[in-house]
């Protein structure tokens, strides 16, 4: 006797329910629940040794019109995420091309490049501050060695952001490179030579093949890159502590300070509350933009 198709359809929902219940709790516990929870003791005058008391949206007023390192900062991070994302990406197409090609000790090139990404951000932090002082670090050294003037590096206004930049994209551009490695080695070869035999250079097959079929994988690690820049903290608290004069004072640096400095716990989840939306609202802005540039094999346009 057949069984009816709606007890069978029926089963095979509830078996993927428990299949995916792991997942689905670890949402619901590690993420959802948390997020409900931050806006919660946002609402309030809490520092975790007194009974919290509701006050609703007072403190994002004060943190929107009354604080005085809220935009500053704002505007320090956004300054650094884009400096950041863009140069990580670039770097990391042009290192990942590079080491795409046929040539002997490949397997050693790409473990030097993804080295950095092994070592501790501390340790890495410490090293490149002695790389980066102002008055015996190595880098001034080789610009005294070239002819150049000295650079204050982490030392001025100007450049702070530049040099953590610099930094950041040596130690965390060895994922962003692995990706597009694998991706490149998914470009088929017969379209590439399609292109050379009808008398395309390397321009033409970079900007007609490769970077359409790479597409999906660029668009991935711009938005990983964007929240990754987004939640920078290691750096700025080991190398400068926001200075100087609060030049790399970054989000979640006076976030820190809010939180378990000032022991102001309202007040930090305020500003977690405010990152949360603005990281949603840019990534929803950049997925609706994607239709526009990034390309799915099989898809039809």
């Amino acid at each position: 006797m057949k069984r009816p198709q709606y007890r069978t359809g029926a089963r095979e929902a509830i078996a993927g329910y428990l299949f995916a219940s792991p997942v689905i709790l670890g949402l619901l516990i590690w993420v959802i629940a948390p997020v409900i929870g931050v806006f919660l003791i946002s609402l309030t005058d809490w520092n975790v040794l007194t009974a919290p008391n509701w006050v609703g949206i007072r403190n994002y007023v004060r943190l929107f019109f009354s604080d005085l390192y809220f935009w500053n900062t704002l505007k320090v991070t956004i300054y650094y995420v884009v400096l950041n994302v863009v140069c990580t990406i670039v770097y990391s197409l042009i290192v990942a091309m590079l080491l795409n090609q046929n040539i002997r000790g490949r397997g050693i090139y790409r473990s030097i490049f993804y080295l950095p990404t092994i070592v501790p951000v501390v340790a890495s932090s410490a090293l490149w501050m002695w790389l980066l002082n102002p008055d015996f670090g190595l880098f001034n050294m080789l610009l005294q060695g070239v002819g150049l003037p000295r650079s204050l590096w982490i030392s001025s206004q100007t450049t702070v952001v530049p040099s953590i930049v610099l930094m950041s994209v040596w130690g965390g551009a060895g994922n962003t490179i692995v990706i597009f490695l694998a991706s490149l080695q998914g470009v088929p070869r017969e379209l590439l030579e399609a292109v050379a035999i009808d008398g395309g250079n390397w321009w033409h097959r970079f900007r007609a093949i490769t970077l359409p079929m790479i597409s999906p994988v660029t668009f991935f690690n711009f938005v990983t890159g964007l929240i990754a820049s987004f939640t920078i903290f290691t750096q700025s608290y080991v190398m400068t502590n926001g200075g100087p004069n609060n030049a790399s004072l970054f989000y979640v640096l006076l976030l820190y300070r809010e939180g378990f400095q000032r022991n102001n716990l309202a007040g930090a989840a305020a500003l977690s509350c405010v990152l949360i939306i603005i990281v949603s609202l840019l990534s929803l802005l950049i997925f609706r933009a994607s239709r526009r540039w990034v390309y799915y094999e099989g898809e039809q346009k």
